[in-house]
């Protein structure tokens, strides 16, 4: 799950509520949903440090020692329960298991690894790769050492060295399973993370997306040499009405290596702020806006500037507060649903769409509470000491989806687009999809 930055509402588009209109246009044709084909990843998509539980020094331990956050404790205990959720999600239909490798756990200090922190993640991948699904690998998901801390973190010019002796360190362990790659996720959202919780100053942000994309570019050719054919990605946190002002600079400058866009979606804009997503954490996420067609429009936005280049949704969910119905009566199920509607609308027009992570499979820890629960199975980290896992209503949608290949021919979604949607403004005003 990502943070992302408030933007205004472009000049000429009158906010009104959380529906934003201008000119409309001239309309997408709708074209005829079909399955997604039995090519299609369906995935899971997780974290290390929100989901694994026992967590080593850290940035982030740190950040919740001072008081800033909930207590971490220890999460949903994934490392603990690892064998029965890759069970669920394989009894899903799920074709792709997301998780992180995380740094502050393979090393611990920086004089050497720890040898049964790696031969634990070996198991758990080989129990991915058994129950007849492909690793997702991710390198970095917003946590580093605290060693690496006390160097400054990303604000250290070594940093990105110290990065690559880890991640070489990794790649090499696991390149041979033939994972899906990760390597940094959400640049944009880790650095506003790192400012929220006073890792850098609002001034160190250009640097830090810089050595973020070194740090990328360089173990894309570390991954290319031992695995010649894997597929890599740095997948972005979209952020409507401001994508290109966010995400731009950094993806200008790893355009050349990356296999395919990892494209990561939740919310529209609001009416005041054009807000796309939220930040990290922060209260009544589940109120925000959900204007599943923005998707489509996120995948669009990059397939024009990258024609033919595999996009795969790395990250969608939809979050409720501490598992209650959400305030709009939107349910996970058609939530669900609908966006895969969408998906299959983009497919059908063309783009080039290869695979769908849902976040996540369980809840975890969201950067800083467990209210904000995104799990198809919900875990009640505050008062069930068993941290039993809860299906929700889109467990069966999820395996009836991965089973018929999606929604049927004659779907509608429970929701209408939003007209002008400004989730990539202006075409998506001038240029807005319909259903038929």
């Amino acid at each position: 799950m990502r943070q992302s930055k408030r933007r205004r509402v472009p000049a000429g588009c009158a906010a009104t509520l959380i529906v934003l209109t201008c000119g409309l246009g001239s309309a997408t044709p709708a074209a005829a949903t079909a399955p997604l084909g039995d090519d299609f990843l369906w995935g899971v998509s997780a974290s290390g440090f929100q989901s694994e539980g026992d967590a080593p020094d850290s940035n982030w331990t740190r950040y919740i020692a001072g008081g800033a956050a909930e207590p971490y404790r220890q999460s949903v205990d994934f490392l603990g329960n690892y064998a029965a959720d890759i069970d669920r999600a394989a009894g899903l239909g799920a074709k792709v298991y997301r998780i992180s490798i995380e740094w502050a756990r393979v090393q611990p200090d920086p004089a050497g690894w720890d040898e049964p922190a790696l031969r634990t993640y070996e198991q758990i991948v080989d129990r991915i790769i058994a129950a007849g699904m492909k690793p997702m690998l991710t390198l970095d998901h917003w946590v580093y050492p605290g060693w690496a801390a006390d160097r400054g973190g990303w604000r250290n010019p070594a940093m990105v060295a110290d990065w690559l002796r880890n991640a070489q360190q990794v790649v090499h362990r696991f390149a041979g399973r033939d994972p899906l790659w990760v390597t940094i996720n959400e640049p944009a959202a880790y650095v506003g993370t790192e400012l929220r919780i006073g890792a850098i100053t609002p001034d160190e942000a250009p640097v830090v997306t810089d050595r973020l994309a070194q740090a990328h570019n360089a173990i894309y050719d570390t991954i290319h040499l031992l695995q010649p054919t894997a597929r890599v990605t740095s997948n972005l946190g979209y952020v409507p009405a401001a994508e290109t002002e966010v995400n731009q600079p950094y993806v200008d400058k790893i355009a050349a290596k990356l296999d395919f866009l990892g494209v990561d979606y939740y919310f529209g804009p609001t009416a005041e702020t054009a807000l796309a997503g939220t930040d990290a954490g922060a209260p009544r996420m589940w109120e925000l806006p959900e204007q599943t067609e923005g998707i489509y429009y996120a995948l669009r936005h990059y397939a024009r500037q990258f024609p033919g280049k595999p996009l795969y949704v790395v990250e969608n969910g939809i979050p409720t507060e501490n598992g209650r119905p959400r305030p709009d009566g939107y349910t996970r199920a058609d939530h669900l649903r609908d966006t895969i509607y969408w998906l299959q609308r983009a497919r059908a027009d063309g783009l080039n769409i290869i695979g769908y992570n849902y976040w996540s499979l369980t809840d975890n820890y969201e950067w800083g509470s467990y209210t904000p629960r995104f799990g198809l199975y919900t875990v009640d980290v505050d008062t069930d000491p068993t941290l039993t896992r809860h299906p929700t209503d889109a467990v069966t949608t999820y395996a009836t989806l991965t089973r018929d290949g999606g929604v049927p021919a004659d779907y509608h979604p429970t929701r209408p687009p939003v007209p002008c949607s400004l989730v990539d403004p202006p075409t998506s005003c001038d240029d807005p999809v319909h259903i038929p």
